[in-house]
């Protein structure tokens, strides 16, 4: 366990440290400079792809991949379109009927894997498109309501601290000290070290990797219910993006695509690390037809680069020794 933590702190640390240096040069660039609003803006845009990026991990960590991330997200955006209104006691019970969708899709994901035998690219890709077809269906046009007092108290600043930077903080205290102390959470990094060992050690791979998936469609709602914050509408049309850049930031933060090794810490300095790029973009003066040519070029370096970390290591085990 301490070799664990002594081999990833320094990945960690670098990324960290490129975040810091990204954003000293957005901030440098951007016109109203370092201001409440302009961090506000910035931290709400970083964390609604962290909890698409902590979504995928979960998946990637036990050796999968989880290709309708982004299809989960756009259905419970819509579902929050229609639930997450009225009185504090409606809002409560749209967030919890919000979440459940999300825990029941990444479920059924699991049980496709687990029980179906299906490869999890192919799993995912085919529920994931079901799951765009229910938001399209629920939701032709973007539209809805969602509430103004939640999204203020949830988008806003605490004494000049953007509110989602402290979300940020108390989630990732909430999911790593599970991971880093808990039998479920070691099982989890097992299995996708060596799911043959995990098993011979007694660990239930099957019931483990159910909830790696259920872990995945539960943050992959959280999202949604984040965009819905920052947007005060549902869209079904918001999914694409977030598969993608998911999978990019996780590997941006090191996260291996071949499972093991990775942490929640990194997939969401990953995610903001992106967002970050996406922002010096928009202010650096790049022709706005350029953009898109630019962001896919670093999300399919990021991709490739865990490709090849795939390649180099043959088994996550060997990081252990």
């Amino acid at each position: 366990m301490m070799t664990f933590i002594r081999t990833r702190v320094p990945r960690v640390v670098a990324t960290g440290l490129l975040l810091a240096v990204l954003f000293a040069l957005f901030i440098s660039i951007h016109p109203r400079g370092l201001s409440v609003y302009v961090m506000t803006i910035w931290a709400n845009q970083g964390m609604l792809l962290a909890l698409a990026a902590i979504a995928q991990f979960f998946v990637i960590l036990v050796r999968g991949i989880d290709l309708s991330v982004g299809s989960i997200v756009a259905l419970s955006n819509v579902l929050a379109s229609y639930f997450v209104s009225g009185s504090p006691g409606m809002v409560a019970v749209g967030v919890v009927v919000v979440m459940a969708a999300g825990i029941l899709c990444g479920l059924i994901n699991g049980t496709a894997v687990v029980a179906g035998r299906v490869p999890p690219i192919v799993a995912t890709l085919a529920l994931g498109s079901m799951y765009s077809g229910l938001a399209l269906f629920l939701r032709p046009t973007p539209g809805g309501e969602i509430s103004d007092t939640l999204s203020d108290s949830l988008t806003y600043d605490v004494y000049g601290i953007p509110t989602s930077l402290i979300l940020v903080v108390v989630m990732l205290v909430i999911v790593m000290v599970p991971l880093r102390g808990t039998r479920f959470g070691l099982s989890l990094y097992a299995i996708g070290s060596s799911r043959d060992a995990s098993v011979m050690t007694g660990i239930r791979t099957p019931a483990v990797t159910m909830a790696a998936y259920g872990l995945s469609g539960l943050f992959s709602a959280l999202a949604g219910l984040y965009v819905s914050m920052v947007t005060l509408t549902g869209d079904p049309n918001i999914g694409p993006s977030y598969t993608l850049n998911s999978i990019a930031a996780a590997v941006v933060g090191g996260v291996a695509l071949s499972g093991g090794v990775g942490s929640p810490l990194g997939a969401v300095l990953g995610a903001f690390i992106l967002k970050t790029i996406s922002s010096l973009m928009f202010f650096s003066g790049l022709p706005p037809l350029a953009q898109p040519f630019f962001e896919g070029a670093i999300l399919a370096i990021a991709i490739i680069i865990g490709a090849f970390g795939m390649l180099r290591v043959r088994s996550r085990l060997e990081r252990y020794s």
